[in-house]
Parts: C-alpha cells; sequence; structure tokens
C-alpha cells in the first residue's frame, strides 16, 4: 500500500469535461508530464489509489483534462471531482531543467533557511531552520512571493528571487533559501 510520505500533491481534480469521462485537472507542477507518468494516485475516502492515464492535453498553464483508463462516461468522473490528485516521489527526477522550471512548483515544497549569525565569527557556519511549507506562489507581478505556512500555522511571504534562493532539491520536495531574519520578520 502506497504511503503519504511516498507521494506529493500536485493539483486537484475540479470538474468533469465533456461525456467521455475527462476530468479538468488544476496542477502545480506538470511532472507526470515531463516523465510521462502511466499513473496518478488519486485520494479518495481517504485512501490513494491508482489510476491510470490514458491520454491528457493541456488547456492552461495550471490546467490539464486527463482521461483515466475505466472512467468512460460523465457518472463515473463526475464521482472524482474534488480528488486530490499525488504523484510518486520516487519517479520525480532529482534535476529540473531551467527551462521546464515554474515557481508554482514549488507548491507544497518544505523550505528551509540558512541564515547566517548578523556577526558571524571565523569559521561560523550558517544555522539551518524548518521555516514550514510552500502554500502558494504569488507570481502575477515582477516580483514572486512564496507564501509559507509555518508549523505554528502562521503564514510568511518570502521573495521568489535569485538572491534568496539557493537551491531546490525536486526528489525531496525542499527549497534551501538563505533569508534573513529582519525579512523574516517584517511577516511578524
Amino acid at each position: 500500500m502506497i504511503k503519504d510520505e511516498d507521494v506529493y500533491q500536485i493539483g486537484t481534480l475540479t470538474r468533469t469535461h465533456g461525456v467521455r469521462g475527462e476530468v479538468a485537472f488544476q496542477f502545480t507542477d506538470d511532472v507526470w508530464d515531463r516523465v510521462e507518468a502511466d499513473y496518478l494516485f488519486l485520494r479518495l475516502d481517504g485512501l490513494l489509489v491508482p489510476f491510470f492515464l490514458e491520454e491528457w492535453r493541456f488547456r492552461s498553464d495550471t490546467t490539464a483534462l486527463l482521461k483515466f483508463e475505466d472512467v468512460d462516461d460523465a457518472n463515473a468522473a463526475a464521482r472524482l471531482i474534488g480528488a486530490e490528485v499525488y504523484f510518486p516521489k520516487d519517479l520525480t527526477p532529482s534535476e529540473v531543467d531551467e527551462e521546464d522550471l515554474t515557481w508554482q512548483m514549488f507548491t507544497g515544497f518544505e523550505v528551509w533557511n540558512s541564515c547566517y549569525p548578523a556577526s558571524p565569527q571565523k569559521g561560523e557556519a550558517a544555522a539551518e531552520s524548518f521555516l514550514g511549507t510552500v502554500s502558494a506562489v504569488f507570481d502575477q507581478t515582477a516580483n514572486i512571493l512564496l507564501e509559507v505556512r509555518t508549523p505554528e500555522g502562521r503564514s510568511i511571504l518570502i521573495p521568489g528571487h535569485e538572491d534568496f534562493v539557493l537551491r531546490a532539491d525536486h526528489r525531496e520536495r525542499r527549497l534551501y533559501v538563505s533569508v534573513p531574519d529582519d525579512l523574516l520578520n517584517l511577516n511578524s
């Protein structure tokens, strides 16, 4: 049986499309297309259930129409609406080509901050701390912002800028940043 720690959420099924059993898929990561996956997991009644992909086509940068095997009419498709869609971590590529990279892909990533002390001593290393999980990406303006939900349930905003983002681990779904405490405290 598949476990929650073996997958990560990449979107939600939002509505039916037509009479052949297609569903609209609102996604944050198109990883299933980049690795040409055969299946996705849907959370149904609390369980992760594999659904094999028959075909798909993109409607926009964040929406695709999916057709699953054995879902052949609008009634069968309607039972899937609202289901969260998950992708297996073990099929996730460790690196993403830069031209395929979007800020929306970081939704659901853990954010780890490596920040140097205000007055570092010689040889003193940066302290690494878990900030939270990216819950939303605001990319409608020139200044991209990552909304991070902290373990305490607070919401903080981090600039999505190369000066702050150190690296991303796509397989582990972690984003490593270096954001000064003063900037993080603006959110308090």
